[in-house]
């Protein structure tokens, strides 16, 4: 005789994508630093840890959207709450992260002095630094924010069709987030194909490579996870009352626009005058 629920929270079905997970990042890791270290078995080892980490994602994920599509009572009011508190949590600390960009890029634009003198150039009281030639952040950059600033609008008007039951809309409309998602990357790699400066040029280069690079980053994550949703919608996987999966990925891209608009604002802009 099977347990009856006498609770609205969810108790997943055992598992083994987490200990392979954990297994995976001990040998991505260790791979890396066997490889740094000069050992034959480093990059096999590491290749593998990666190969097994981008698998299990695969599987899990797969997991998780079949039990939203085939099992939705599972996800209760208070389930999908903690859903949400979960995704907004996350977010913030990806806000975090992207902080520790911005305060390195203010620190050494709004008191420029000689660091690691001997390996990069002095900054001589300047910023950006002499000798370092910036993008005009009224060409590409200021394209692909106009760009993503139309990706967000594309990806709520898909919320709306989803919410009034418009499958036609909804999957016009992330096509075209997902289209434009495609278009802010390959901008952004002729930018960089282009670029007059080296990462290890100095500390105006490393700080924009490094800020704008794991945003170029995020903007990839983002578009494949609109793609999953697009693929699911395509599918009638979605419905007004149950699309957390795509409500997460709004979200995201969301936060995606808002990073970008703070970089071209301060790096582009104002850093690069």
């Amino acid at each position: 005789m099977s347990a009856q629920k006498h609770h609205d929270y969810h108790l997943v079905d055992p598992s083994p994508w987490p200990l392979v997970a954990a297994l995976a990042m001990l040998m991505l890791p260790t791979g890396t630093v066997f490889a740094i270290h000069g050992k034959h078995a480093g990059i096999p080892f590491a290749i593998a840890g990666l190969s097994l980490v981008l698998f299990v994602m695969f599987v899990w994920w797969r997991d998780v959207v079949r039990e939203g599509a085939k099992r939705p009572s599972d996800h209760t009011s208070i389930v999908q709450h903690g859903l949400r508190l979960g995704m907004a949590l996350f977010i913030a600390s990806e806000v975090m992260f992207f902080f520790g960009f911005f305060w390195s890029f203010f620190h050494s634009s709004l008191t420029p002095r000689p660091i690691l003198e001997g390996l990069w150039p002095i900054a001589e009281g300047i910023w950006p630094p002499k000798g370092v030639k910036t993008f005009d952040a009224f060409d590409l950059p200021f394209m692909n924010t106009l760009i993503l600033l139309l990706s967000g609008t594309t990806v709520t008007w898909a919320h709306f069709a989803l919410l009034h039951k418009n499958q036609k809309e909804l999957i016009q409309a992330l096509t075209i987030t997902v289209l434009l998602g495609m278009t802010f990357t390959l901008l952004q790699a002729t930018e960089y194909h282009h670029a007059p400066f080296a990462f290890k040029d100095g500390i105006y280069s490393s700080n924009f490579f490094m800020a704008t690079g794991f945003h170029g980053l995020h903007v990839i994550i983002g578009t494949i996870f609109l793609t999953i949703c697009l693929l699911r919608a395509r599918r009638g996987q979605l419905s007004p009352d149950h699309h957390l999966g795509f409500e997460f990925a709004a979200w995201y891209w969301h936060f995606v626009d808002v990073v970008w608009l703070f970089l071209f604002i301060f790096v582009y802009w104002w850093g690069g005058a």
